[in-house]
């Protein structure tokens, strides 16, 4: 890589880093492992930097390299991930959104529990606000499989928080305070 295009990709990264670090962090709930996530993402983005410059969408596919790390992760048993203790993390919230901790909290819980792919599903729907087709072409996938994805991870949570919890939830997932 030349030294123009390493300058083009540092400066991308850095004003990219406390987005994907949220996304990273609403998928995996764990600061953690959403250090890891994204360290995976700009990792392959740096090898692939001059083929993901030319993309339509700069943004939108460095968000999709960043989503199928956290898939593969899903997919690897525990053995794969190492912990670090003793270090303390402080997600970035998103900006104009007073934190809700009550709220973020119980929603925290609920996503956890919740299968990886729809989980993904909901946190580029309703967190990230993206259209179907975009999250479609994120996760690589029909819209229709996203929208049964979305119905059944709404319908997860409703079932994990029960019915007064659900209009909260859904309410804070559409002002992104999660």
């Amino acid at each position: 890589m030349h030294a123009a295009e390493e300058r083009d990709y540092v400066d991308y990264v850095t004003a990219r880093l406390p987005s994907l670090r949220r996304l990273a962090y609403y998928l995996c709930k764990d600061a953690h492992r959403a250090d890891d996530v994204v360290q995976m993402a700009i990792t392959r983005l740096y090898v692939h930097w001059r083929r993901a410059r030319a993309a339509r969408d700069l943004d939108r596919y460095v968000d999709a390299m960043l989503v199928r790390c956290f898939l593969n992760d899903q997919r690897l048993g525990w053995w794969t991930r190492v912990r670090l203790a003793g270090y303390s993390h402080e997600v970035p919230e998103a900006a104009g959104h007073p934190p809700d901790v009550e709220t973020r909290s119980v929603v925290h819980a609920a996503l956890a529990k919740v299968p990886p792919r729809q989980r993904a599903v909901l946190v580029l729907r309703f967190l990230c606000d993206l259209p179907v087709t975009e999250v479609a072409e994120i996760l690589g996938c029909s819209t229709g499989n996203v929208k049964s994805q979305a119905a059944r991870g709404l319908a997860a949570l409703r079932r994990l928080l029960g019915d007064d919890p659900a209009s909260m939830v859904e309410g804070a997932m559409r002002h992104g305070r999660p």
